[in-house]
């Protein structure tokens, strides 16, 4: 219901404009709320500095596992979520940007925004990277320090409890050159982690 009212106010809005260019730039910001959004991958992982982009070496997980259990000022993680984009339309389907909120087993873990153009052709599916840095200490001392410490884990590899991811996409469209903002979020959810 809610993708429906975005579409009524994009068209809305598309009606206030004129020019040759507004339909088109509908028509691939409609696409846009049309695209089916899933869980890829996640890459370039690193957690206070030790690399796991190519996964954990069982020399890697006592320090690890001190660095989460102990009492840092500072965790810093950093990683690169990857979701498919699929555009099952018959045109291109543009965003020029877009905000993101990422919580994880019902902790927001981070917010931000992508500045880019991302122009997915009509039956093709294009990887949407979003590189996230978070600070696990300071999500420790927000949040339930167990609960955080599992989500590390996830990200290791080395956790038996699954987490809970739900990504929240709000796309930005150029409607006749005006950079227009969907009013509502795109939800992403999936699972990883645990055995």
């Amino acid at each position: 219901m809610k993708q429906k009212l975005s579409a009524l106010l994009l068209i809305c809005i598309a009606v206030m404009f004129s020019g040759c260019g507004v339909s088109n730039d509908l028509t691939s910001a409609y696409n846009v709320t049309k695209c089916e959004y899933d869980y890829k991958s996640i890459s370039n992982l690193t957690v206070s500095g030790v690399n796991l982009s190519n996964g954990i070496s069982p020399l890697s997980v006592p320090k690890l596992l001190g660095i989460l259990g102990g009492t840092a000022s500072s965790i810093p993680m950093n990683f690169t979520l990857n979701l498919n984009v699929k555009n099952p339309n018959t045109t291109a389907a543009i965003m020029n940007g877009l905000q993101y909120i990422v919580s994880i087993d019902d902790i927001q873990f981070t917010t931000g925004h992508v500045d880019q153009t991302m122009n997915i052709a009509a039956g093709t599916t294009q990887v949407l990277p979003l590189n996230i840095g978070v600070d696990l200490a300071t999500l420790m001392s927000n949040n339930s320090k167990s609960a955080v410490e599992n989500i590390a884990k996830n990200f290791i590899g080395i956790s038996d409890t699954k987490s809970n991811v739900k990504v929240q996409i709000k796309p930005t469209f150029m409607i006749g050159g005006t950079p227009i903002t969907s009013p509502v979020y795109f939800p992403v959810s999936f699972t990883f982690g645990g055995k």
